[in-house]
């Protein structure tokens, strides 16, 4: 991609979040999204299928940049409660564009394309581990599970205390035994 072509596509992405944070997915138009970046619907095409399909590529690409994040990833296999501090401090460093990208409906996938990005990430590594059951179930259990619980109570109790907690059932539930 040459330097024009990133500056279109970084136009329509600036334009896409302005929008987005403002009103639902459901309601973003190509036209008014082309408009505020102010390509045209052709050179818009060019790039993505529809709306939807921009909202899933920005959404996959901050999953991935919070994945890339980790330092090194046997972390999980040996300490996940330390593999969970780093993606949630990665997650933190992202949290005002997934805030804007997974608003809305939109907000229930983001469990998802975490923990679908934790296995990708992992199974890169060891792959192995990607027809294993019981690893498999696991890990969406502590992603999902950790980031729901997270999301409902961070506010009540506070970040730190939320974390405090997460951790400590991350490290009462070592798979040592398992790998």
């Amino acid at each position: 991609m040459d330097l024009r072509e990133k500056k279109t596509v970084r136009n329509i992405q600036n334009a896409f979040l302005k929008l987005r944070a403002k009103k639902p997915l459901e309601r973003i138009t190509v036209r008014e999204l082309v408009e505020l970046a102010e390509v045209g619907k052709s050179t818009f095409y060019l790039h993505y299928k529809d709306v939807y399909d921009l909202s899933e590529r920005m959404q996959e690409e901050v999953i991935q940049k919070i994945y890339d994040g980790i330092k090194w990833s046997e972390v999980f296999l040996e300490n996940p409660s330390q593999f969970m501090q780093e993606v949630f401090q990665n997650f933190e460093k992202y949290f005002g564009l997934t805030d804007i990208l997974f608003s809305g409906r939109q907000y229930y996938v983001l469990a998802h394309y975490v923990d679908q990005g934790a296995k990708e990430y992992l199974f890169r590594k060891f792959p192995d581990l990607r027809e294993d059951a019981e690893y498999n179930i696991r890990l969406s259990y502590h992603i999902q599970g950790g980031f729901y619980a997270y999301i409902e109570n961070h506010e009540k109790f506070g970040h730190e205390k939320a974390m405090e907690i997460l951790y400590g059932m991350a490290k009462e539930n070592s798979w040592s035994g398992m790998l």
